[in-house]
């Protein structure tokens, strides 16, 4: 499986009927690479709390979701007092809401306030601003690339009425 959401195989693989969700589905790469930037965000407000603290690599499971299986790149510090909220440690399962969550919240364009106040609300797990800021950061390069791709002149569609 690739590790990063490429838009244009993704719509290739749609055109070519391929499963959106499920086994080996077409979104997990997107799941993987939200999730991973919300990781790294939670670690870097965690360590611009801390004086003596740094980065110290990536550890790697295997993550379950509805959207099909990926690698998940797990950021660490080198105290080992990081403790990932969005994603706990021994987590292997990515529930359908957590999924559905990150991306309705970076599609709708919420604000930094209101994405704290969902995820807190939903899954009791608080994000400051900093944090969905530097989650919104990563991403939002990406959602500009999908909007501003070329479109094509036809979409044939089918329309059946019962």
């Amino acid at each position: 499986m690739k590790n990063t959401f490429d838009l244009d195989e993704a719509l290739e693989a749609i055109k070519a009927a391929a499963a959106i969700d499920g086994k080996d589905g077409i979104l997990a790469p997107l799941i993987k690479q939200l999730t991973e930037a919300a990781l790294e965000a939670e670690l870097e407000t965690h360590l611009d709390n801390e004086i003596r603290n740094r980065k110290n690599g990536r550890s790697s499971k295997r993550m379950k979701s509805s959207a099909g299986e990926f690698e998940l790149e797990v950021p660490r510090d080198r105290n080992g007092t990081f403790e990932p909220q969005f994603v706990k440690k021994h987590q292997t399962h990515m529930s359908d809401q957590i999924e559905k969550k990150i991306l309705s919240l970076y599609a709708l364009g919420n604000s930094y306030t209101q994405i704290s106040e969902h995820i807190e609300e939903f899954y009791g797990i608080h994000f400051s601003k900093a944090t969905i800021s530097a989650v919104t950061d990563k991403v939002i390069p990406l959602l500009k690339e999908w909007q501003q791709r070329p479109l094509e002149k036809v979409y044939p569609f089918v329309w059946l009425d019962v």
